[in-house]
Formats: structure tokens, sequence, C-alpha cells
């Protein structure tokens, strides 16, 4: 029988706190009829459920991928009809089953799918010709010299920053960054743009921003020196600059390298929303081998971000490495088993060793800006909020728009397992382990 998730495993799916609100209405057997699951594989759990038309609308969740399907017009995934389904489900109110012809339907529907991108995919990999390799090498020619002037003007302003002294930037505004960041994508170097614009928050940051505009200069110039050289670094480290500057790896590329399989358990999760793009970063850790995988997601502002991978489960897969110097970003190539729920993250430790993590990363990659840590503690509030371990050492918590109260109330006072990214502002706690239960912080 197939171990089920947890209602909390469930809201973390959640696009939105009204689609919790409205799911928990309708997760009651009695608002839903021919309800049914299948061990598979693929694991599957449906049911119809009555909505304002005739006709009732059909929900279903393939509970390996997980995907899902719900013929209701939300636009929002999961809809709420999902979220439904899937707490009565967790609620262990949904027997086994025949799966029904609509269910098999969208199975064999989403296998014809991937049997045509995988077929995309084969054909993208068959040699090129010369003329297109002749084409290809032209353009990479084209882009690296507009990559190199544009490189070389940011070395020149950063320099003219510091002679010029900073004084007064932290009143300058956005437009003095704007224009640079800009111009650095008009170069084809949105990486660097990116940093650049980060530099405006730095500036206005409050005391001590200028120690910190400072350091922030010292990075910057020094991944403007490394593209300079780039010629001259060792491949992944040459590799880490150009993702660093804005150069992309395609994802077939990455997919063709050689994998890490392991049973990877799902950490923490965050979304960083902008005006155009929303990210979701997924940080896992191998069971076996305790090394860290960070699994980038991106969707467009209000749009539906993919929640294949769930918060508290863990999952036998092969992950395939991006290069770079610390090999942190990956992409999940083949799943060998079905996801389950995990009680207590691997590599939960102290402070003292989540720091020797992030200095071992920067001393391959010095511009790496966030790197996960689990420690056993408690998080303590104050003037200034810590983490604190059970040896007694802590380090500070990023606190954000509103103070962590709710991960003081969620440990009950004692010490748990508190899943996050570090980074030289401090600690951010993404998730807590406590009695075997996962909760999203």
């Amino acid at each position: 029988m197939r171990e089920r998730w947890t209602a909390t495993q469930v809201s973390a799916l959640t696009p939105d706190a009204s689609s919790l609100s409205a799911a928990r209405s309708l997760a009651s057997v009695s608002r839903w009829h021919a309800l049914g699951a299948d061990d598979g594989p693929p694991g599957t759990v449906w049911g119809l459920c009555k909505g304002s038309g005739s006709k009732p609308y059909q929900t279903c969740v393939d509970l390996d991928d997980p995907a899902f399907r719900c013929s209701c017009p939300s636009r929002k995934i999961p809809c709420k009809h999902v979220l439904g389904l899937l707490l009565i489900w967790a609620d262990g109110e949904v027997g086994e089953t025949p799966v029904p012809d609509w269910v098999a339907e969208w199975h064999a529907g989403r296998a014809s799918r991937a049997a045509k991108a995988e077929a995309r995919r084969t054909a993208a990999a068959e040699p090129a010709t010369d003329a297109q390799i002749r084409a290809a090498a032209r353009r990479a020619a084209q882009r690296d010299d507009r990559v190199s002037r544009g490189v070389a003007e940011l070395a020149q302003w950063l320099d003219d920053q510091v002679r010029g002294g900073i004084a007064g930037l932290d009143r300058a505004g956005y437009a003095h960054w704007d224009g640079v960041a800009s111009r650095l994508i008009d170069a084809q170097a949105p990486g660097l743009a990116r940093q650049v614009r980060y530099l405006a928050g730095v500036a206005s940051s409050g005391a001590g921003w200028d120690q910190r505009l400072l350091a922030e200069f010292g990075l910057l110039r020094l991944l403007t020196r490394a593209y300079e050289r780039i010629d001259y670094l060792p491949d992944d480290l040459a590799a880490t600059v150009r993702n660093h500057v804005g150069f992309t790896v395609p994802v077939e590329q990455v997919l063709a390298s050689e994998p890490v399989r392991d049973v990877w358990q799902v950490l923490a999760q965050r979304d960083i929303a902008d005006d155009r793009l929303t990210t979701r970063r997924t940080w896992l850790i191998g069971r076996e081998s305790g090394r860290p995988a960070l699994v980038l997601a991106f969707a467009a502002a209000n749009q539906p971000l993919p929640v294949d991978l769930v918060l508290g489960t863990e999952v036998d897969a092969d992950l395939c490495f991006y290069p770079g110097a610390a090999q942190l970003r990956a992409v999940v190539k083949v799943r060998h088993a079905a996801p389950m729920r995990f009680r207590s993250p691997t590599g939960s430790g102290t402070v003292e060793a989540m720091l020797r993590a992030y200095a071992d990363a920067l001393s391959s990659d010095p511009w790496a800006a966030n790197w996960p840590g689990v420690v056993r503690g408690v998080v303590t509030p104050g003037d200034t909020w810590r983490l604190v371990d059970e040896t007694g050492k802590g380090v500070d918590v990023q606190i954000g728009a509103d103070e962590p109260w709710h991960v003081v109330a969620a440990a009950g006072g004692r010490p748990a397992e508190i899943a996050g990214e570090w980074s030289p502002e401090g600690f951010r706690p993404l998730a807590l382990y406590v009695d075997g239960e996962v909760i999203p912080a």
C-alpha cells in the first residue's frame, strides 16, 4: 500500500492561501463520488466533484510525478478540487478501485506527449551539419565579443565608483544602477545585469550599507577579472564564471552528462517573485551521499509553478548536474520509484558544520550566494533573532518581512531539525522537521 502524504505536505502545494481555504471546504467525502485510488505505477487518485454546471468535475492526480488534471475552468495549478481530493486521500478516506476509462485516457495522453518530447530530444541530439556548426560558432563568437565589451565597461564603472567614493550612493536611486544594468542586457550578460540591480538594494539596506556595498563591489570586480582571464581558468571554474556572467547551458547538454543516482530528499523550498518571473528554489540532499542539489523552476508572473518535487518526500532518482566548480544546480533525469515521505532529513548537524560546508563551497565558487543547511536547534527571538544549535553556537536569522514567530511556535520550544538557506546575511529557515512531520517555515 502506497504511503500517503500528510495534510501539511498537501498544503505546501497550494498556489495561494485562498486555494487552500477553498480546498478544505471540499475535503469531505460527501462532496465527491466515484472516488478511487490505484497504487500503479503510476500511482493515481481520482474523483468526481459536483460543480456549478450539470457535469461533475473530473479530477485526478498522478502521485509519482506528481501531475494534476481537473476539468474545472480554474487556471490555478493545482486547483482547489485537486487539493481537496488530495486532502481526502491523505486522511485515508479513498480506497483502491479499478481505474476508470477517463483516467486511463489521461495517462495514455501524457505517455504519448512524453514519447514525442523524447523523440524531439533525440532528434536534437543528432550530429549537426558542417553548416550548422559554422553558424553556431559564428553566433558564439559574436556573443563573446559583445559580452567582453560589456564586462570591460562594467569593470571600468566599478573602478570609477570606488575611485570617486561611495558616499551618497545610498541616496542615488535605482536610476544610477539601471543604466549600467540595461547596457549589460544589451551586451548579452544578464547575470551581471541582475547583480548590478541587486546593488541598488544593498545601497539602501540601512546601517552598514557601505561595508556591504564595498564587499559586493569587490566580488563583482573579481568576476569581471575572472572573465577577462577565462581562457586560463580550469574548465570547472570557467564554467562557474560563465554561469554568473549569464551564459546558459542547454538542458539537453546537462541531461547528457553522467547522472548521480541517490535517494534525494526534498529538504526545503522557496519562491522568489518579481514583476516578470517567479523562481522556485528546491533544495535536495542525497540520503546516501549527503550531496546537496538545487533544482530551479521558473514561471511567468501569475502563472503556476511546477510541483513535481513535494516537500518532505524522497525519491530514488538520477540527477544530472550543471557544469561548474561547486556543481550544485541539477535537473531530475529519471525517477526509479514513487516518492515516499521521510521523517528526518539527512545531514542534520551543527552551525559549525553548516558554515564549514559553505566555506568549502566558497573556495570553489566565491560568488555562491546561498548554500543549504540543516541544523538541529532552536530559533530564539530578540533584537537579533538567532538560530542556536545544541552546542550553544548560533548564527543570525534573516527576518524578512515578518518576524518568524511561527517557526518558534511550530517547534514548541524544543530543538527541531531546521532546514534552510545560509548566506552572508544569515540563515533563512524554510522548513522544520518535528516529530516526523514537515512544517513549511
